[in-house]
């Protein structure tokens, strides 16, 4: 082709104009269609993708005067891909949801629901009268939807005080209402009760501000609010609210295991997908409400005074029983002073065997015994008179036996420059000694009080700083914890971590349950007595040692003080641990308030032991060391036991096993020897015993308490395996109680048996004890709440007060029982001292005790093997 030509033919390429392009076609626009929209007609219609449809409504606000309005659509398409979105518009709020509404539950799993109502926020109008305007839009991507649209006004909407309002609720419907406090209230309390349990609901109180947190994905975002199955209450205080007044919101769960039901079925299938919403169809609840108010400051003083004075009254009359009792032993001491001068006292420092009349003491003259005898009787001070008590030669002897003056007839050594006691197991035959003495048949309280008075009193005192050193490492941790709890249920509004009876919680400051720790003040105030009184009699005693009165020195019972410190150091705790568990009580903090219930109950076994064994009696170290373990068991049984077949069976072995070696070791009274040879010597008692020869037991009263004691616990260690109680906690008390009753009585029987008797007072005193311990009982099994089961069903047994409008039964509970411990450390420090063996001093002295004598066995009545 030639050039030129090429050439035009490009030329005529570039000219030759372009194809046009397709070009877009403008989107048509959504229709709007506005319409004017009245109160209480229902609006059918239909909306699809390129319609949108306003309703607008207007209504007449007036300051004085709220209403409430409410929304109510249903959407009759069934398409959950694509929802029906609906948008109301206020003042000051905007408020939006879609239906079919997806509301999620426990793993996620998802409810839908086609009904919807929803109640608007209220703005404040600021003029008498106001109109105000509300739109509300309709949309949606689906093609076609159909739906109908309901605005009404709420009745009732402002909740009166003191009347009752029932309506009704559901998932998708949740219902809220407006309160105002009334002039001169400062606090009221909400209660919500409905007649069926289930759906489980949430109630929830919330300031006046918009948007209100009205569904189940959102009631806990602000506010106080607790499940509920039938009863609920909220105590609200007027200066948490500043514009005096706020909402009460109701609201249904999609799902019940918060309230402990059980979950709903979830229908699964080849043809549906996990993800697929579930319609639970009518999930409707009926409740009522009403707001009441609570009590008023003058109550809280009049309470406080009310626990004060009962305890303070204790006191009182303290007091004057020690002003009577010491004007009746000064008038004993003129009257011993005109019949016997010199005194037995100075009679018995100068070498003289003068004593006091038997007619008058009512026993046979005891100053020959030779029993707390000075070998210089230079010594007047309180270390000589505590050590005098083996200072004399002695010897052993009884009547049908051999002979015992090789082995007690040595003097017993009290070292000047050690009170250990250690040092009285230096010499090599002093185990010989304990295995004659402690294992005779007849056994009397000098023979179990034999060592030094200052190595026992140094022994029991150790319980004492022990208790005190672990109270202090014990309560400064859970303070803190108790503290925390408290906070975070003030700063989450979230009532369900604490179980109170919410029916009767009385808040005072940052605390929710005042009341509730208010009544452990007896536990502290009584126990701070005791300390007192122990402390008194303490003080006379030393007093009388210092004087050389021979009743202190030979007469009653061994005296050491350090048990009953520790039992009232353990009362007072319990009181403050108790008052720390009541701050926000569930099942994370329970041990809180039995840890030194377990204390108590195992110090009050120790010290009825140690009257009448006091050589023999555990070590504070052990004691306390058995009661840890208690306690670890029963933190162990709380967290593990319930339902747990291998921990009843670990425990019940335990339990068992532990009930033997204690039955062992109080049998033998101590000399026996856990070893590898304990089986060879226990089929060597059985074959002479039992196949060589058919003997009874020789300690027939130990044994019958044994054999009591193994039955009981071995029917509760039964019980445990077979029925797994859940409060595994006071199971475990309950153990302990038996046991402490149990030797309780047999202490008593033993002394009636043995020729003691129990005088008036100290009769008196264990029978109002025993009817303030009843009373106490039943109060504690009302069962106001309980952390075994849900927060809601707790709730189920809550009450309203029942003293004062300020107390509720388990209040009574903590004055009852703190009386009644108070009264059972009362009976354990009076009844030993008021009573003798055979023929006691009028007027309540004590009897003398047996010495080392050919008679003593015999004589002593005191107390034989078994106590």
């Amino acid at each position: 082709m030639p050039p030129a030509l090429l050439a035009w033919a490009l030329l005529l390429w570039a000219l030759t104009p372009l194809p046009a392009l397709p070009q877009p076609q403008p989107q048509q626009r959504r229709r709007v269609q506005e319409k004017e929209a009245t109160f209480d007609r229902t609006y059918s219609d239909w909306v699809d993708a390129d319609l949108l449809n306003i309703y607008a409504f207007n209504h007449t606000v007036l300051r004085n005067r709220t209403e409430g309005v409410r929304v109510s659509v249903n959407v009759l398409s069934d398409h959950k891909d694509l929802p029906v979105l609906f948008v109301v518009r206020q003042k000051e709020a905007v408020v939006s949801f879609q239906v079919p509404l997806i509301l999620r539950g426990l793993y996620q799993r998802k409810y839908a629901y086609q009904e919807v109502s929803r109640t608007l926020c209220q703005p404040q109008s600021k003029a008498e009268v106001e109109t105000q305007h509300f739109y509300v839009d309709v949309s949606t991507l689906s093609l076609n939807a159909s739906y109908q649209l309901r605005v009404t006004r709420v009745e009732n909407f402002v909740l009166r005080t003191n009347e009752a309002f029932t309506f009704n609720a559901t998932a998708s419907q949740p219902q809220y209402f407006k309160y105002e406090f009334p002039e001169g209230v400062d606090s009221v309390i909400v209660k919500v009760t409905s007649a069926m349990a289930f759906p489980c609901s949430v109630i929830s109180i919330q300031d006046i501000l918009c948007p209100v947190y009205d569904l189940d994905n959102n009631v806990a975002f602000i506010g106080m609010y607790q499940t509920m199955t039938k009863k609920a209450a909220i105590t609200v205080q007027k200066k948490d609210f500043p514009s005096n007044s706020f909402y009460v919101v109701v609201v249904v769960k999609t799902e019940d295991e918060a309230c402990g039901g059980a979950l709903p079925y979830y229908p699964l299938s080849k043809h549906t997908s996990p993800d697929e919403p579930v319609d639970q169809h009518n999930r409707q609840k009926m409740l009522e409400v009403m707001v009441s108010p609570a009590i008023t400051s003058e109550a809280y003083v009049s309470s406080m005074l009310f626990c004060l004075g009962i305890f303070l009254s204790f006191y009182v009359l303290t007091l004057l029983i020690a002003c009577w009792e010491s004007c009746r032993q000064q008038k004993r001491k003129g009257l011993l002073a005109a019949m016997d001068s010199p005194s037995l006292d100075t009679a018995s420092l100068l070498g003289h065997s003068r004593s006091i009349p038997d007619s008058f003491l009512g026993h046979v003259p005891y100053d020959t015994y030779g029993y707390g005898s000075f070998e210089n009787g230079s010594s007047g001070s309180t270390e000589a008179a505590s050590g005098s008590l083996g200072s004399a030669e002695v010897s052993y002897g009884y009547v049908g036996e051999r002979s015992l003056e090789n082995v007690a007839g040595r003097p017993r050594l009290d070292s000047l420059s050690s009170v250990e006691e250690d040092d009285y197991d230096t010499l090599a035959d002093i185990d010989y000694d304990k295995n004659v003495i402690r294992t005779k048949q007849y056994l009397c309280v000098a023979d179990l009080a034999r060592k030094d008075k200052r190595v026992l009193r140094k022994k029991y005192q150790i319980y004492f700083w022990n208790i005190a050193t672990i109270a202090v490492f014990y309560a400064l941790p859970v303070i803190q914890l108790v503290i925390t709890y408290q906070t975070v249920v003030n700063v989450t509004g979230n009532q369900d971590i604490c179980y109170y009876n919410f029916l009767c919680a009385h808040p005072l400051g940052n605390l929710s349950a005042f009341n509730n720790i208010l009544s452990n003040l007896g536990y502290v105030l009584l126990g701070l007595l005791f300390l007192l009184i122990i402390l008194q009699r303490e003080i006379n005693y030393n007093r009388a040692l210092m004087r050389n009165d021979t009743h202190a020195l030979e007469c009653g019972i061994p005296k050491h003080f350090g048990l009953f410190y520790a039992m009232g150091t353990a009362l007072m705790m319990e009181g403050l641990l108790s008052a720390c568990y009541h701050v926000c009580p569930n099942y994370t903090n329970f041990q809180f308030d039995t840890s030194f219930m377990y204390m108590i109950a195992g110090l009050c076994m120790l010290k009825l032991y140690q009257k009448r064994h006091p050589d023999i009696n555990a070590s504070a170290y052990s004691a306390y060391a058995c009661l840890a373990v208690v306690i670890f068991f029963s933190v162990v049984g709380v967290v593990f036991g319930k339902g747990n077949m291998a921990f009843w069976i670990v425990f019940s072995v335990i339990h068992i096993v532990a009930t033997l070696l204690l039955s062992t070791q109080l049998y033998y009274m101590g000399r026996w020897k856990l070893d590898s040879g304990i089986l060879r010597r226990i089929l060597h008692v059985l074959y002479t015993d039992c196949v060589r020869q058919c003997s009874g037991p020789m300690y027939v009263d130990r044994m019958v308490l044994l054999v009591m004691g193994n039955i009981i616990n071995w029917s509760l260690a039964a019980y445990g395996l077979i029925v797994h109680p859940n409060d595994f906690a006071s199971y475990l008390l309950a153990i302990g109680i038996c046991n402490l009753l149990l030797y309780f009585a047999f202490y008593i029987i033993m002394k009636l048996r043995s020729g003691e008797r129990i005088k008036l007072i100290p009769l008196l005193c264990i029978i109002g004890t025993s009817v303030v311990w009843g009373f106490a009982l039943f109060f504690f099994f009302q069962g106001l709440s309980t952390w075994q089961k849900t927060p809601a069903e707790s709730r189920e047994h809550n009450r309203d007060c029942i003293l004062l409008d300020f107390f509720d039964d388990h209040d009574i509970w903590h004055f009852l029982s703190s009386i009644a411990m108070f009264g059972s450390f009362l009976v354990g420090a009076a009844l030993p001292a008021a009573t003798g063996p055979r023929g006691a001093q009028p007027g309540g002295g004590p009897a003398p005790r047996p010495a080392h004598g050919p008679s003593a066995a015999l004589s002593a009545g005191a107390a034989d093997a078994g106590r």
